[in-house]
């Protein structure tokens, strides 16, 4: 695949699990830095900052910092400041993320805007109502990912998609999605390296989010086994991708990368 010259890679369930290392993910990530490829960490994680991710990595052995992360609620941030300047924002997430909100104006009452983050112990009746009610009196909404679970040491953990349906319904509205599967995340990430999606590659765990996304974007797909991947959700998905590997520690392979 001599033809990739950068790789995006989500983070939860392709390198790490509970943010600890996959076996060989490290070594494979120091692999593809030395053949001179351009590494992009997308992610929607929206328990912390671009900072606190790049630490964590740091400090379990991958050679990152906070330049290679880009992250949903850095995107919504810029999709707010683009598309509603100036609004008055409601946020409902689980973590600190207000640093890469930087110039988002936050408010507790007559929010313009209701920005759904990821889910957690926030998400509880009361908040969902008190958005349920910002939304009927007419906020927007605004959701950083739809993602129904994700993978924990602990098993699969509800998301933010299972509470987002309910509120799209019950209030009749549909999220604004800024985080993957977004064309504009992506396009973003691509942007930010300087490649075109025909030169670029994306590794993910969610075949539709991650990988089938990308692939609509006229990116190279790449599925690993690992996070929460299932055998059902491939095959029930809207579409093939590119390439599956059993993890993120078969892709220097995959990319031909002799070392």
């Amino acid at each position: 695949m001599e033809s990739v010259r950068a790789v995006l890679i989500d983070i939860d369930g392709v390198l790490t699990v509970s943010w600890r290392p996959l076996p060989g993910a490290v070594e494979a990530l120091r692999e593809i830095r030395a053949a001179g490829l351009g590494v992009a960490l997308v992610t929607n994680t929206t328990s912390r900052t671009r900072a606190s991710i790049a630490e964590t990595l740091s400090e379990a052995g991958f050679a990152v910092d906070a330049e290679d992360v880009l992250t949903a609620p850095a995107v919504t941030a810029a999709h707010l400041a683009e598309h509603f300047p100036g609004a008055r924002c409601a946020l409902l997430n689980s973590g600190d993320i207000e640093e890469d909100l930087a110039g988002v104006t936050l408010v507790d009452e007559g929010p313009d805007v209701v920005v759904v983050g990821g889910a957690g112990p926030e998400f509880g009746y009361a908040e969902l109502n008190r958005a349920f009610g910002h939304l009927q009196r007419g906020a927007r909404l605004v959701a950083m990912h739809r993602n129904l679970y994700w993978r924990t040491d602990e098993g699969l953990q509800l998301d933010t998609g299972a509470f987002l349906l309910g509120l799209e319904k019950a209030a009749r509205v549909e999220a604004e999605v800024t985080g993957k599967p977004s064309p504009a995340f992506f396009e973003a990430a691509l942007a930010r390296l300087g490649v075109g999606a025909d030169r670029a590659l994306m590794v993910g765990d969610d075949i539709e989010s991650d990988v089938l996304a990308a692939q609509r974007a006229g990116i190279t797909g790449v599925l690993v086994r690992t996070g929460k991947y299932l055998p059902e959700t491939l095959e029930k998905a809207s579409g093939t991708p590119d390439h599956v590997l059993d993890s993120f520690a078969g892709l220097p392979a995959l990319l031909n990368l002799a070392q």
